[in-house]
Order: structure tokens, then sequence, then C-alpha cells
């Protein structure tokens, strides 16, 4: 027995333990339980405030690099508003022109500056040599000025584009990639391209007209200044305690162009890239990035957030964070010394509560010990007296009293006992033998006079009726001979007295059938169930007609069935009947059929009849094919799910059904495609509704 199970029996058979338990379980139960709820309230206030301090570093940092950009746009605006900008251009020399450039360029701290005609074509470059520019109004900024609006925007450049505009722009911008784990895979060894601020401004003459265009911008790949004072502006001396450090990045796309995170001493971690969950959830899904993340070589509480190009497309991330591993200590270092606090106190508490205890435990246990010596059998074994006046001492001597009683009245009771026991087993299981017999015997005796009455009453009335008919048809057969030709005037109606005497007879074999129904198999042809269902549809079209019933039809059955085509008709259509009722005003009746197979064999065919009506209750299901059970009070004999059962069974079938009161029901006949036939005599399925074998 392991030590868990040992220790559950102790506590289970002493009461001894059970009071240690008692007395033990606030502390140790309930202290760990505090120390659990201490641990979890920490650290889930740990890591929101850590959340809320980064989401407020990121909200510094989106400002400053908000501000940056809106000062590169309003720096050029200023330029392309000088004065001597729109004095000397565009009639100044190109030499003038790129020497002036040069000038704003260094004092505003652009790494290009453009200037372009009317049309967003190149007139003269700070550099001096103008390339082979492409064309410049695909860019947002450009593009706006052109139109008369300054516009400013974060843009990526492609190698081309650098070496186009500078080829020492196209130099700085190319990063090798470093591997960096958990990173989305790339097989590019180096980022070429170049993470723009872009801007671009209209210039005007003195008189107000629309001259040309000044484009500009500075290039973030190597930018580590900008990021630098990012860094001192968000996390300025003193703003984070415990020696944790804080870090800037500027990301194009997943890779680092500008950082202050350094991969070893010295060397800042340019080209590793960020992991492939940040990617996902920042750049993929545009979503903030607020959580402890992985950065290079360890832990920072860390904030990501996407930048947007002039066409609105998430081309990189802003990040800010800062080490999280001083924290981390801290909290660890508080919550040692808070579990050690209350570790010790509970100590001290358990003992205080073992020795208050003891005073309990002594009169407990001579107790105990006297029912463990009455358990083996020594029946003259007592606790005595006792020290202890309290309710315990009183106990141990009621105890004593009570072993007296029950030692004098033990035997006899249990002897008693025992011998009501047998009797009232032995009564009760005669007394449901006789119930169940008595109901089976009342069933068996009602339903077999209604039926052998029924029976009695149609085999006379069948042979009355046969008859009459008989000699009419006679008759009638012999007034046709005699006439002969005078007959003509008169054949129609000759022709319909036929056809009534024989409806007559049809309707005589129906009611034999049902009082004899072993005897009248009828004639059998093979039947195609979509046809039949065609024509019953045509027969019963007045029931549902006027009640406003929506039908349809599934036709999946591939074979036919051999089987009397009227009795299976009248089946067919008293199953479509009863669902038009059930569904009373509106609903839909759906006939379906299917081919009938076990396993790989093809029994024969499943015809379904299902509505969308009241449904059938549960209590009812196992009687509705009983001969005179209805529950259309004042309506119906309750004989047609009976006779149709009996039709369908004479051929081999059977009749199921399915029903969930409020949703309606489906009758499903299931036909064999070769009939086995029941030659036995039966009134409609007697035998096997009254005599079901015992379960």
């Amino acid at each position: 027995m392991n030590p868990l199970r040992r220790l559950r029996a102790r506590i289970s058979a002493s009461v001894r333990a059970k009071l240690l338990a008692l007395v033990l379980a606030p502390l140790f139960i309930g202290v760990p339980a505090l120390l659990a709820l201490v641990w979890t309230w920490g650290n889930d206030t740990y890591e929101r405030l850590l959340r809320a301090k980064v989401q407020a570093d990121l909200v510094i940092a989106h400002e400053y690099f908000d501000r940056v950009q809106q000062g590169v746009g309003r720096d050029l605006q200023a330029l392309a508003g000088s004065s001597r900008l729109a004095a000397d251009f565009p009639a100044g020399t190109p030499q003038a022109m790129t020497e002036l450039l040069a000038s704003m360029s260094v004092r505003y701290g652009l790494d290009f500056l453009h200037l372009l005609d009317t049309r967003g074509r190149p007139m003269a470059s700070a550099r001096g040599r103008l390339g082979a520019l492409p064309e410049r109004t695909r860019w947002p900024a450009v593009a706006a000025a052109v139109s008369g609006a300054a516009h400013t925007s974060i843009e990526v450049f492609n190698p081309d584009e650098l070496e186009a505009i500078d080829p020492v722009l196209r130099r700085r911008a190319h990063i090798k990639l470093v591997p960096t784990p958990a990173a989305r895979p790339d097989d590019r060894a180096s980022e070429e391209r170049g993470l723009m601020i872009h801007a671009a401004a209209p210039i005007y003459d003195h008189s107000g007209g629309f001259i040309g265009v000044l484009e500009g911008g500075i290039l973030l790949n190597r930018n580590l200044g900008m990021v630098d004072r990012i860094n001192a502006i968000v996390y300025r001396d003193g703003s984070l305690p415990l020696g944790s450090r804080g870090t800037a990045t500027l990301f194009l796309n997943d890779t680092r162009v500008a950082t202050n995170v350094h991969l070893f001493e010295g060397v800042r971690a340019l080209g590793t890239r960020v992991s492939d969950a940040v990617r996902t959830q920042v750049l993929d899904t545009g979503q903030v990035w607020l959580d402890t993340a992985f950065v290079v070589n360890d832990f920072y509480v860390s904030g990501y957030e996407p930048f947007f190009d002039g066409k609105r497309n998430r081309v990189g991330m802003l990040y800010v964070g800062f080490l999280e591993t001083p924290f981390r200590e801290a909290k660890a270092a508080v919550m040692g010394g808070l579990f050690a606090i209350f570790v010790a106190i509970s100590i001290i508490g358990s003992l205080v509560s073992l020795r208050w205890a003891r005073s309990i435990f002594r009169p407990i246990e001579r107790i105990n010990a006297v029912i463990q010596r009455v358990e083996r059998g020594d029946a003259a074994a007592r606790v005595g007296p006792l020290t202890s006046r309290d309710e315990l001492g009183r106990l141990a001597q009621e105890f004593d009293h009570l072993l007296d009683t029950l030692a004098s009245k033990r035997e006899e009771l249990q002897r008693w006992a025992d011998e009501l026991d047998r009797k009232v087993a032995a009564r009760t299981a005669e007394l449901a033998e006789a119930n169940a017999i008595l109901r089976k015997a009342q069933e068996h005796l009602v339903m077999s006079e209604k039926l052998a009455a029924v029976g009695e009453l149609t085999a006379g009335v069948a042979h009355e009726i046969n008859n009459p008919v008989a000699v009419i048809q006679g008759n009638l057969d012999v007034l046709t001979d005699i006439l002969g030709e005078a007959a003509a005037p008169v054949r129609e109606e000759i022709r319909l007295i036929h056809q009534q005497t024989d409806r007559i007879r049809l309707i005589v074999t129906k009611l034999l059938q049902f009082a004899r129904p072993g005897e009248f198999a009828g004639y059998t042809e093979r039947v195609n169930v979509a046809t039949l269902i065609a024509d019953s549809l045509v027969l019963a079209r007045h029931t549902f007609d006027k009640r406003g019933i929506e039908v349809h039809r599934h036709d999946a059955a591939t074979l036919d069935v051999e089987i009397n085509r009227s009795e299976l008709q009248q089946v067919l259509i008293n199953l479509i009947v009863n669902a038009v009722q059930a569904m009373g005003e509106g609903g839909q009746l759906t006939l379906s059929s299917e081919d009938w197979c076990e396993g790989d064999e093809r029994i024969g065919v499943c015809l379904r009849v299902a509505d969308t009506g009241a449904g059938i209750r549960e209590a009812d299901l196992q009687h509705i094919f009983d001969p005179f059970f209805t529950t259309k009070k004042g309506h119906g004999t309750g004989l047609g799910l009976s006779i149709s059962q009996t039709l369908v069974q004479r051929y081999g079938g059977r009749i199921t059904v399915d029903s969930t009161p409020g949703r309606g029901t489906t009758f499903c006949i299931w036909l064999r495609s070769t009939p086995e036939y029941d030659e036995s005599p039966n009134a409609p399925g007697f035998r096997a509704r009254w005599f079901r074998p015992a379960e």
C-alpha cells in the first residue's frame, strides 16, 4: 500500500487522526491555498504592471517617432517655402541648384534631396549627378506634392532605387542577416532594401504659382542615433529600477535595421530577426504585441507595433522593451520571503494546536480501544471511570450503559430481522409474479374477445353480402345473353352494374383479409416504388392540397419489390393520410425511397413517410400498431396501422416508426425484393403483440 493510502486508512480508522486533521487542516491546507492565491495574484499583478509599463513606453516611442517623421516633413516644407529657392528655381543654373540643395541637405540632416519639376521629373540633386531615377510620382509623397499638398510617409526603397539616388545609401542599407532562433525561415543572406522617411512638398514662386516639388528623405537603416534618442527619451536615467536596461529597435519587415540591442559587447544586433510568433501577430494580423519575448540573447518585456507605408501596407515595426531578469529576481525574492514567513507561522501554529488538542485525544483513545475489543469479541469490554468531567466523560459513561443494553438485545433483534427479511422478500416476489400474470391474462382476454367478435361478424357479413352479389352478377349475365343486341341502349348501365358489383366483391375480400389475413395473400407483381408513390400522391392529393401542405420526394431506390400492388398502395395512402392529419394546417410531407442493404447484400427497398406534425408521445409509440388503439378520440377505428403492419409482414417486411414530440414522425416500410410469405393464420399481429418474450 502506498503512503497516501496508508494515511487515508489511518485517518478513517482513528478519531485521533481525524481530530488532528481537523485541527491542522486550516494550517496545512489553508496556508498552502493562501500561498497559491498570493502567488497567482502576485504573478498576475506583476504581469499586468510590466505590460502597462511597456505599453506606456511604446506610446512614448510612437509619439517621438511620429514627431521625427513630422519634423522631416516640416523641414522639407520650410525648405520648399524659402524665398531663395523660389527666386532661383527654375531659372537658376544646375550648378547653383546643386549647391543650394547640398547646403540645405547638410543643414537639415537629410540623406538625399531632389528638385523636381511640376510633373515630378528630377531637375537637380544635392549630390550633383542625376542618375536614372525611376518614376517619382509612384511614391505617395511625390504624388501628393504634385497635386499641391505636402506629404510625409515611411517607404521601403529597393536596392536599385537607392543606387540611383546615391550609391552610399545602398551601401548603408545593406545589412547581413544573422541566423536567429525561432524566426520564420528566410532564404536571403542579407537585407538590401532601405527603410526611408520620405517627404515631398510643393514649391511656389512669389506670385503663388506652382513651379516644382522638393523631395527628400532620411534612411533609417543603421540610423543608430535615432534609436539611441528613442531609448534615451523612453528610458531616462532612473526610470528602470533594479538594474534593468531599456532597448529600442526599428524593423524593416522582421529584420532589425536600427537597434541598440547588442549581440555581444560593442556589437549591435543588426540583421537579427524577430520571432515568428511576434511577426505573425504584429505584421501578419496588425496587432500590438505586449508581452515577454526572447530578444536576441535574453528575455525582455517587449512592446511591438507595426508601422505603415504611404499605401497603408505594414512594412516594419517599432520596438521598445526592457530587461526582465532584474524584475523577475526581485519578485522571486519577495515571494520567497513571504513564503518563509507563512511557513514559520504554520509551524508555530501547529505546535500550539497539537498541545491544546492532547486533552481531547486521551479520552477518545480509551473509547476507541474499547470499541476495538468489542469488535474482537470481548463483550465485557468497558471504558470505566474517567477523570474527565466534561462532555467526553459523560459520553464514556453512556457508552458503557449502551454496551450493556446492546449486548442483551443484539442476538434477539438480529434473529427477528433475518426472519422478517426472508418473509418480505418471498411475499414481494410472489405478489410481483401474480400481478404480471394477471395483467397479461386480462390484456389477452380483452383483445381476444374483441378480435374474435370482429372476425365472426366480418366473416358473416362477407358471406351474406357475397350471396346476393353472386345472384346479381349471374342474373345480369343471363339478362345480357337473353337481350343480345337489344341490350345495346343500356350496355353502359350494365357495365356500371358489373363494375359496382366487382367493387362490392373487392370490399368483401378486404373484410375477409382482416378476419383471416393468412388466407388472402393476393396476386403479386413486380412493383416500381417510385411509380407507386406517384400514383398514391394522385389519390391522396385532395387531403393535403386543401391544408396547404408542401410535398417533397426523394427517389433513390434502384430495386423493384414483388407484392400485391393494391395492398401496398393501401398501406402507403394510409400513412400519407395519417401524416396529413398529424400536421393540421400547413407543414412538410416527405416521401423517399432507398435500397435496403445489410452488409454488401441488397435485401429490398425502404419507403419513408415523414411529416413535421405534432409527433407521437413516447408512451404511445409501443401501442400504435395494436388493434383498436387510436389517439384520435371520436375519429377512426384504430385498425389502420394494425392492418398495414399485417399486410407488410405477410410478405416478410415490417414497418418501423421514429417520432419526436413537437418535431414530427417518420414511418419506414421495409419491403423485400423477393417476398418471404407468412402463411400462418393470424389476426393482425395478435400473437406478436400480446405474447412477447420475457425481457
